[in-house]
């Protein structure tokens, strides 16, 4: 069976599928760090101001990365919409993702030995 990601390349240029997937990872961890502080540290300002930023920038980038990205088949459409649409509300969902094609992507081990 032909995987749908057998056609996606591994970059072009400085855009590549690995950079993109660990600034996702760095984005989520910065999210993450957000929710602490709005939520358990009672707003410090000004690293709550910060990380809320951080947050929208990055999402503004990595939905733009990701979009050209997809056009440039370095990574899919499915993925470049979890990073655009639902990465402002959690960039949970972008990593997620890249972790999810990462697998779809990797020759697969069979155990039976095939």
């Amino acid at each position: 069976m032909i995987s749908a990601h057998t056609h996606l390349r591994a970059g072009v240029g400085p855009l590549t599928f690995t950079r993109l997937k660990w600034t996702s990872f760095a984005h989520s961890c910065v999210y993450t760090a957000l929710l602490i502080c709005a939520f358990a540290a009672g707003k410090p300002e000004p690293l709550t101001f910060a990380l809320g930023l951080s947050h929208g920038l990055l999402w503004i980038f990595m939905s733009f990365a990701c979009i050209a990205a997809a056009r440039l088949r370095v990574v899919s459409l499915k993925l470049a919409v979890a990073v655009a649409v639902l990465g402002g509300i959690g960039p949970f969902f972008g990593s997620y993702q890249f972790v999810r094609e990462q697998r779809e992507r990797s020759p697969r081990t069979h155990a039976s030995g095939r």
